[in-house]
């Protein structure tokens, strides 16, 4: 949602902090109060209250407080208080809508005449920001759109106060005007630089000297944030009044936020009988819509969306939400859950639904308990694995699930769930995803397309909104059109290129990719069976010049960067269309790219759209989901219908229903679900109505704006003579309590006018095909073209086949088509999941458990958690290791890297590569030595002399400094460890057996610290009880002893380098007094 309202407090604190001009306002005094509100702090912090006359009144969104009873005025500070203790937390009734009343403002109360009330206000709209003015105000001011003044500022205009002053304060006295100008010059300039969307002051009380605002209401746009953060600070944005804030919609919200997808979640009735988890912002309301039709209204339990692509995790994040909100009550007759959506364009339904089974595995005792039924409807890529998926959880979760596809209509589901419908046997018949020649699974074909002689389809190579040479209106797009992408989107432009591959074009349809992040450079795509170069431009102004026979730029941009990249766009005159598909465009951006767009003569699809697309000619980014569902739905070659939709996603859904209904589309587009759309409906239906191609049109509003009232005056006045289907989705929202914002920022009705319902009688009326619901509009599309068909309108012709597509082998390997051994095999480490898992613990528990390094050495090194005490083992020995100081080799080694200006992986890799039998390398050599004499029954003495004879050194015995006298601190640490927490030490015994050996001979031969780790780690392996004697002999053999030195010994060298940094040392050169040059003396030549 952008449009957002905001409590009174929050609004009268940025006028106080951002309003300038030197205006004659008054600063805004209060205080709010809510529930956790002590009075002595609010008092400390507010001493006027104690002095002044007060006014109080709630906070909550209320309209028409005055005429309710909700304000008190001219009181003191214990009769305020006083007022507040008798409401707070109590039940009020406010229209259909009863709430608690939680927030409260206080304020100064202002003694005024009535005479010195006016009312000011401020809205936008498409074109302009309206300022209503009226010189009277307060409770009593009655119808004010009809009294008021009106002042229109176009997008992107200033006004002035002579403006002001002519048009607005013409009954305004004299000696005010110039102090009320003035005050509505600054506030306009606050209310453009702060992204508000409506404020209303009422009444603004104008004295002799000074301005008070008393009364005021907000919204601002709250797609704004990432532009106005530092003015607006943390902004509290309040439920409806009647409905209370959920920690579970903070939490969903908070989700979304850190999302590209879109996750929604607003709770209607939390006894309710009815949840819903529905794929799709449109989806979503024609599934609320549908419910409260069949009588579900007072026991829908909740409003939410997930769209754009979820992750598995994300998906069983809300999906974990709307279960545990669903079991927190019982209900008398248990509960259902519809988990609903349309047919998904780019979304994995396989990969979300693995989200959402693993919620329901985890609630499968509660789903019981509390006697939950589950209907599933769902279409798009991979959705066949998906449901396959679900109906084997649904055999194991001991609950009723049904699960249907395509083949079932959308919102068939909720009459099933509300038993209305009968439940039909599921339909196990699978069209495979992998078919990407026609569906083989169909049972009977779809209705035949057109004569190939009605299809002649104009080429241009350019597209216009407007009438040209002898008033024809050339179309969008073309079987020769060209695009240009914005953005390093792969996989929508291979779906751009398949599509142009499967409707027999004869070039690609993209010739360009713009991707200011990286140089020029080309990037490799398929053309059907053959790989194919696409240029990739760092500058626009190159793409530009280098392919001037472009005419459509798709914009992939994010909210931050769409509209500068727009913008931008719109300095070449040769592209003619603009797609633009990131959600969340502030509105105020919007607006100027559609006055930017009108005088450019361009056509903006969206923002907040997934785009649109023409069947044999041409298709944006996503648009009509993966292959199989653009054969299924016939749109690789054009039909006899035309549509525009708002939502991307039921664009889809109408594909699929005009399929079944009709012999095709002839081109569909989705305008996009902000309130400002770039293109309207109105654009597009008059392109439909000016193409001989088209031979009927379908119109899919919803609640929220009025432009479906210039169809109805189109039908009325016969500038639309086609066929006209419309259906407006948003009828459930006058049968909810409270005000719901839907998943599209601009379904949200203002007044009466802009309800789904006010619409569709108004397009009955006007002459329009209108279903009873969604569920009947396949019906009435089905007979509209069947009459068509009857007056030889349409002339259907046998269907062609389209040319095959390959399947990529990335997503055929995901369907589970094909195999491959795989390049590595890995058993310590899972990242592909809902969390990181080391050994089969989940990342979580690793922490949650606190095993400490050593415990995660045990999970990556030996595959199981180790016992505490070997854990403990594991953390001295780094510990012990980590550092001898900067003499030795891999030390030295790390401090000359350094020195020489290498980076931190240079120089610690010098270092470690010193390490070896000489040094450091000495733990796996010592543990096999030591452990091959134990297990042969040799003595120490025969031992020693055994490896006196071979003429070897006994690996881990000996040391430069320490000895018998001087016993090296390290390895008593380690031996007292052991000896007190192993449950036995055979080889360490052993091993000291041996050092009283050789310390009889050279007090210096000593079991060092190599030794006596090398030592314990084959006693701990032998027996803690986790590893049979092979597994332990294993790990002897692959070095693993060693890995404790090279571990410890990383943080010493890191720690070198990081020192020598540090210190600002330079080049190292060894001096030459410490080298002995020992060259032959004369040069010897034999002949």
């Amino acid at each position: 949602m952008s449009a957002k309202a905001i409590r009174e407090a929050t609004g009268k604190q940025l006028i106080n902090k951002n309003l300038g001009g030197n205006t004659a306002a008054a600063q805004c005094r209060f205080a709010s109060v809510n529930e956790d509100t002590k009075f002595s702090e609010l008092i400390a912090n507010n001493p006027w209250l104690k002095t002044e006359k007060l006014v109080v009144k709630p906070d909550q969104l209320i309209k028409r407080r005055g005429k309710l009873g909700l304000i008190a005025v001219n009181k003191d500070l214990d009769a305020v208080q006083q007022w507040i203790s008798e409401r707070m937390n109590k039940d009020q009734k406010v229209g259909n809508a009863t709430g608690k009343l939680r927030n409260f403002i206080i304020e100064p109360f202002i003694p005024h005449k009535e005479e010195e009330e006016t009312y000011v206000c401020i809205y936008s709209h498409r074109y302009a920001d309206t300022i209503l003015f009226y010189h009277q105000g307060g409770i009593d001011i009655g119808d004010v759109d009809s009294k008021a003044v009106k002042l229109d500022v176009p997008v992107g205009e200033t006004v002035d106060e002579a403006t002001i002053i002519k048009v607005l304060l013409g009954q305004v006295p004299e000696n005010k005007k110039q102090m009320i100008a003035n005050f509505i010059e600054n506030l306009y300039k606050l209310y453009v630089g702060l992204y508000f969307t409506y404020l209303e002051i009422n009444p603004l009380v104008v004295t002799e000297k000074e301005i008070f605002i008393l009364d005021l209401a907000a919204k601002l746009d709250a797609t704004a944030d990432f532009i106005c953060k530092p003015q607006w600070g943390e902004i509290d944005y309040p439920p409806p009044f009647g409905r209370d804030a959920f920690p579970e919609e903070a939490y969903i919200a908070d989700l979304d936020a850190k999302s590209g997808a879109s996750l929604k979640l607003t709770i209607l009735n939390k006894s309710g009988k009815i949840w819903t988890m529905v794929a799709g912002g449109g989806a979503s309301v024609i599934y609320s819509d549908t419910i409260c039709d069949l009588g579900g209204a007072s026991e829908l339990a909740n409003y939410g969306e997930y769209s754009g692509a979820p992750t598995e995790q994300q998906t069983y994040e809300y999906a974990k939400t709307i279960l545990s909100l669903m079991t927190q009550e019982k209900h008398p007759q248990g509960k259902v859950l519809i988990t609903g959506g349309g047919i998904a364009n780019f979304t994995n339904v396989a990969a979300t639904f693995r989200g959402i089974i693993t919620a329901l595995v985890q609630f499968r005792e509660r789903l019981i308990e509390h006697k939950i039924s589950i209907f599933v409807r769902r279409a798009g890529p991979n959705y066949q694995e998906g449901l396959r998926r679900m109906r084997e959880v649904g055999q194991t979760l001991g609950i009723p699930l049904y699960v249907f596809g395509p083949e079932t209509h959308m919102t068939a589901i909720c009459g099933m769930a509300l038993g209305t419908r009968p439940i039909p046997p599921e339909n196990q018949v699978e069209t495979a995803t992998a078919n990407f020649a026609l569906p083989s699974g169909e049972k009977e074909p779809n209705k035949q397309r057109l004569s190939s002689e009605s299809k002649d389809t104009p080429k241009s190579s350019a597209s216009t909104r407007n009438a040209v040479g002898d008033g024809k209106v050339l179309p969008m797009f073309t079987n020769t059109t060209k695009a240009i992408i914005w953005g390093m989107q792969n996989r929508a432009v291979q779906s751009m290129l398949d599509f142009d591959f499967v409707c027999n074009r004869n070039a690609p349809s993209v010739v360009a990719i713009i991707y200011p992040f990286t140089g020029d450079h080309k990037q490799k795509f398929y053309w059907g069976h053959k790989e194919i170069l696409i240029p990739v431009y760092k500058q626009m102004k190159d793409a530009m010049t280098k392919h001037a026979d472009a005419d459509v730029l798709v914009n992939f941009a994010s909210l931050r960067s769409a509209y500068s990249s727009t913008v931008e766009t719109m300095e070449y005159p040769q592209i003619r269309t603009i797609a633009i598909i990131a959600e969340g465009i502030p509105e105020n951006y919007t607006r100027k790219l559609i006055k930017l767009a009108d005088e450019k003569k361009v056509s903006i699809i969206g923002p907040a759209t997934v785009g649109g697309l023409k069947p044999g000619c041409f298709k944006i980014g996503n648009t009509g989901g993966m292959m199989d569902n653009i054969l299924h739905s016939k749109l690789y070659r054009p039909g006899s219908v035309a549509y525009v939709s708002r939502s991307g996603g039921m664009s889809n859904e109408l594909n699929n229903i005009v399929s079944k209904a009709t012999d095709g589309v002839y081109e569909g587009v989705a305008i996009g679900g902000d309130r400002y759309p770039g293109t309207t409906f109105m654009d597009h239906i008059m392109r439909y109505q000016a193409d001989d191609n088209i031979k009927m049109i379908i119109l899919l509003g919803e609640v929220g704006g009025t432009e479906e009232y210039q169809v109805c005056q189109a039908l009325e006045s016969k500038k639309i003579t086609k066929p006209l289907v419309a259906w407006c989705i948003g009828t459930c929202a006058g049968m909810f309590t409270s005000e719901v914002q839907f998943g599209h920022a601009g379904s949200c009705a203002n007044s009466n006018l802009e309800t789904a319902t006010a619409k569709n009688e108004a397009l009955k009326n006007a002459g329009a095909y209108v279903p009873d619901s969604f569920d009947y509009l396949g019906d009435i599309i089905s007979k509209v073209y069947e009459q068509l068909v009857k007056q030889h309108v349409i002339i259907p012709a046998p269907e062609v086949p389209p040319p095959t597509v390959p399947m990529d082998y990335s997503w055929a390997r995901e369907l589970g088509l094909i195999r491959k051994p795989a390049s590595f095999m890995t058993s310590i480490c899972d990242e592909r999941g809902q969390e990181l898992i080391y050994a089969g613990m989940p990342i979580s528990d690793v922490l949650q458990k606190n095993v400490g390094i050593g415990g995660v050495i045990s999970l990556l090194w030996f595959q199981r958690c180790l016992p505490p005490y070997v854990c403990k083992f594991f953390e001295m020995c780094l510990m012990v290791t980590a550092d001898h100081g900067p003499a030795v080799s891999g030390a030295h080694n790390t401090i000359v890297c350094a020195r020489a200006g290498k980076d931190l992986v240079s120089s610690l890799v010098s270092g470690l590569l010193t390490i070896g039998d000489r040094f450091g390398g000495a733990l796996d050599g010592a543990a096999k030595t030591f452990s091959e004499a134990y297990d042969k029954g040799m003595h120490p003495a025969e031992f020693v002399n055994h490896m006196r004879n071979k003429g070897e050194l006994i690996m881990g015995i000996g040391h430069r400094v320490k000895s018998i006298n001087n016993p090296d601190q390290r390895v008593k640490i380690v031996k007292e460890f052991v000896m007190a927490n192993f449950p036995a030490t055979p080889l360490l015994q052993y091993a000291l057996e041996v050092e009283k050996i050789t310390t009889s001979k050279k007090p210096n031969l000593i079991l060092n610290v190599d030794g006596v780790i090398a030592c314990t780690f084959v006693d701990m392996l032998r027996n803690c009880g986790s590893f049979t004697r092979e597994e332990a002999q294993e790990y002897i053999d692959i070095g693993s002893i060693n890995s404790l030195f090279v571990l410890g010994r990383s943080i010493g060298f890191i720690g070198h380098y990081m020192d020598q940094k540090r210190l600002k040392q330079g080049l190292y050169r060894h001096p030459w007094d410490d080298i002995s040059y020992v060259l032959p003396e004369q040069y010897n030549n034999d002949n």
